[in-house]
C-alpha cells in the first residue's frame, strides 16, 4: 500500500511553561508540609519541655538541680506514667511527684499503695487537699496559703537547719502523725512536713510550694541546699510528671465522654437542625431531566474544540479512546470514496475489500491500520493520525 505523502510528526512534549503550571500546586504543598515540619522540629528540639520538668532549662524548669544532683552521683529519670512511678519505686529512690493534683483518685490510691512499704522517700510537691490525704495519709491542707515566701525552718529535721532559710511559703499543712517533722511553718501552720514510714526506714515530704526546685529560685536564699538535702538522699531520683494522656486515668468512675458532658437538649436540637436542613435540600434540590441542546452564545471554531478535547484524552491517558475516534472518523470518510455504504464502514468485511481493490495495496495493513489495537504511546497515535492521513489523501487522489 502506498501512502503518498506523510505529515510531520507533531510532538506532544510538554513545555516548561506547562509543566510549572501543572505541577505548581503540588510544589507549593510540598514547600508548606516542609516548613511546617523544620518549624516543628525546631520547636521541639528546644530545651523547652515545660514548668517544674528536670530537662526544662527555662525559668520555672528544675534543670539545674537535676545537674547539681548528677555531680553528686545522684541519677535522675522523669516519669510521665503511674506504671513507670510505681515500678521504679523502691529503697533506694526518691520518687518525686511533681503535681499530685493532676493525679485521679485511683491513681492516687495505687500509688500510696506502692510507696507505703517501698522503703524510699516520696516527695510531694505543691500537693492540695484531696491529693495530699490520699498519698500523705494523717496530712491535712490549709484552704489559707502563706503570705510569705520566704521562711526560716523552726524544726528540728536536720536538713531543714543546716539549709536556713528557704522558699518554701505555699500550702500550709497540718498533721496528726506525733512523730512528724514540721518546718517553715507561716501563722503556726508548717509548709514542709515530713512524715516517716510506720516501717521499712522509708519517709514522705510535702513540700508547700516548688519554688526550691526552680531554675530561677535555686540560686536564692537555702534553696539550693534544702532541694540537694531533700532529693540527694538517695543514689537514684525518679521525677514523675503526671499526665492527662496516661492511659491508667482512663476507665476511672470520674472520666466522662464529651457526649456525657452535653445536655440532652443539645442532642435533640442539633438532630432537628440535620432533619430541617435535610427537609429543605430535598424542597430545593432539582429535578435532572433529560438533555436539551443548545445554541451556544458564541461561535467555537472547529480547531479550538479539537484541540481542548485531544487536551482532555491526554490528561486522562485516553490513547485508546482517542485512537478509536480517530479510526472510526477516517472510515466514515473513506467509505464512500470507495463506493461503499456509511452504514457499512465499521465492518472490516465490506471496507477493507473495497479500499485494496482501490489502492491495490495489503489488506492485512489495512486492517491493522483501521482496526488495530490502540496505540501504547502517545507516538504510536502521531504515527497513526499521521497514517490516517496520509491514507486518506491516497485514496483522494485521482
Amino acid at each position: 500500500m502506498t501512502t503518498g505523502e506523510t505529515l510531520a510528526p507533531t510532538t506532544t512534549a510538554p513545555t516548561t511553561r506547562q509543566v510549572w503550571t501543572r505541577t505548581r500546586g503540588i510544589v507549593l504543598a510540598v514547600v508548606l508540609l516542609l516548613a511546617g515540619a523544620v518549624a516543628i522540629a525546631v520547636v521541639r528540639s528546644d530545651s523547652r519541655h515545660g514548668d517544674l520538668d528536670p530537662r526544662s532549662a527555662d525559668p520555672q524548669g528544675s534543670r539545674a538541680v537535676a545537674e547539681l544532683l548528677a555531680d553528686r552521683g545522684v541519677s535522675t529519670r522523669v516519669v510521665t506514667t503511674l506504671t513507670g512511678a510505681r515500678t521504679a519505686a523502691g529503697r533506694d529512690t526518691t520518687l518525686l511527684v511533681a503535681v499530685p493534683d493532676l493525679l485521679t483518685p485511683a491513681q492516687q490510691s495505687q500509688l500510696r499503695m506502692s510507696t507505703a512499704a517501698s522503703g524510699g522517700r516520696t516527695i510531694l510537691v505543691a500537693a492540695g487537699s484531696a491529693s495530699v490525704e490520699r498519698l500523705a495519709p494523717g496530712v491535712t491542707a490549709d484552704p489559707a496559703t502563706s503570705p510569705r515566701s520566704t521562711l526560716d525552718p523552726h524544726c528540728n529535721l536536720a536538713d531543714a537547719r543546716r539549709a536556713g532559710s528557704a522558699d518554701t511559703g505555699g500550702i500550709r499543712y497540718t498533721t496528726t502523725h506525733l512523730d512528724a517533722d514540721s518546718c517553715y511553718p507561716s501563722q503556726r501552720l508548717a509548709t514542709l512536713i515530713r512524715v516517716p514510714a510506720a516501717a521499712g526506714g522509708g519517709d514522705t515530704i510535702v513540700l508547700g510550694a516548688p519554688d526550691i526546685l526552680l531554675n530561677d529560685r535555686l540560686g536564692e536564699q537555702g534553696n539550693a541546699s534544702l532541694a540537694l538535702q531533700l532529693l540527694g538522699s538517695r543514689h537514684h531520683l525518679v521525677w514523675y510528671l503526671p499526665s492527662l494522656s496516661d492511659a491508667s486515668a482512663a476507665g476511672t468512675s470520674d472520666q466522662k465522654s464529651l457526649f456525657d458532658l452535653l445536655p440532652s437538649g443539645w442532642l435533640w436540637g442539633t438532630l432537628q437542625l440535620f432533619i430541617a436542613a435535610a427537609l429543605t435540600a430535598f424542597w430545593r434540590a432539582r429535578r435532572l431531566g433529560p438533555l436539551v441542546p443548545e445554541r451556544l452564545p458564541v461561535a467555537i471554531r472547529a480547531s479550538e474544540t479539537v484541540e481542548g478535547r485531544a487536551r482532555l484524552y491526554r490528561k486522562a491517558n485516553a490513547r485508546d479512546r482517542a485512537a478509536t475516534a480517530l479510526r472510526s472518523t477516517a472510515r466514515t470518510r473513506l467509505a464512500p470514496l470507495v463506493g461503499v455504504p456509511v452504514s457499512q464502514a465499521d465492518a472490516p468485511e465490506a471496507l477493507l475489500p473495497a479500499l485494496s481493490a482501490h489502492l491495490h495495496g495489503d489488506g492485512q495493513a489495512l486492517h491493522a491500520l483501521l482496526f488495530g489495537p490502540p496505540p501504547g504511546d502517545d507516538a504510536a497515535l502521531i504515527a497513526l493520525t499521521d497514517q490516517l492521513d496520509a491514507l486518506e489523501r491516497e485514496v483522494r487522489r485521482p
